[in-house]
């Protein structure tokens, strides 16, 4: 028999379904005393389709803000990856502190230092677009460190001994045979940390920056209809990561086509 069958609450189960069923049937029953006001988002009429220009009209600080972020997190994580590929401790202790230490500090803090603690400490005015930027890309950068680090080890040392044998140097090892290896076995990873990003973009809206979050917030305050503005918000947070992750789907497919032609 299907273990599965024999689970007392699972997916399958007669408890499960039934209260899926009950779940569903008081939704549906508290839903008919509500006053909805789709008409705030409606494409049919003119004060929706200003609403709507207003809610993506956040898309491309959305989309430009994760971008610039990860590409940063991506060059930082594979550096302080390095030192922990290193044979010297002290190499290596460099990249645990690092990845311990940023990995300890919640993103949402991290981002309200950055922009508040950072001209203070530093001298340095900063906007809220960059300041967004560096908290999301040095809070990632940890995640991408131990994401490369892994992706490097799992590579055979027998590509780095034929490297050595036809007299590559260290970086031009890494730069032709390991890394190019390696990016195809992270390439997973690195496209949920990417999505990751688009989601975790959404705390810079509390510094003001207006991408999607940070606009709905505001139609929310001039609208006060929170259910129907925050529904569009997961419409379009949903599509967005949707076709990310197609787009990261289809790149891992062709990589790995090329893999199997060579």
């Amino acid at each position: 028999m299907n273990k599965q069958n024999q689970m007392p609450f699972g997916p399958y189960s007669r408890p499960f379904r039934l209260l899926v069923i009950l779940a569903l049937v008081a939704l549906l029953s508290g839903c008919k005393d509500v006053n909805w006001g789709w008409y705030v988002v409606s494409p049919f009429t003119s004060s929706g389709q200003t609403n709507l220009q207003f809610l993506l009209g956040g898309l491309w600080n959305t989309v430009l803000l994760s971008l610039t972020a990860i590409i940063i997190s991506v060059l930082v994580g594979l550096l302080v990856a390095l030192p922990g590929l290193s044979s010297n401790k002290y190499w290596r202790m460099v990249n645990r502190v690092y990845v311990e230490a940023v990995r300890a500090v919640p993103i949402l803090v991290l981002i309200l230092w950055v922009y508040y603690g950072l001209p203070v400490v530093g001298g340095i005015q900063i906007n809220v677009f960059w300041a967004g930027v560096i908290a999301l890309a040095l809070s990632d950068s940890a995640f991408q460190a131990e994401i490369f680090r892994a992706g490097i080890q799992s590579i055979d040392k027998g590509q780095t001994e034929a490297a050595h044998s036809i007299n590559l140097s260290y970086p031009d090892t890494l730069r032709f045979v390991i890394l190019p290896q390696a990016i195809r076995r992270v390439l997973p990873a690195l496209g949920n940390q990417l999505v990751y990003m688009l989601k975790m973009s959404s705390l810079v809206s509390i510094i003001g920056m207006q991408e999607l979050t940070r606009r709905a917030n505001e139609l929310v305050v001039t609208e006060y209809r929170p259910l129907e503005i925050y529904s569009v918000l997961v419409l379009e947070y949903l599509v967005l990561i949707l076709i990310v992750s197609a787009g990261v789907r289809r790149l891992e497919k062709k990589l790995g086509a090329n893999v199997s032609a060579q």
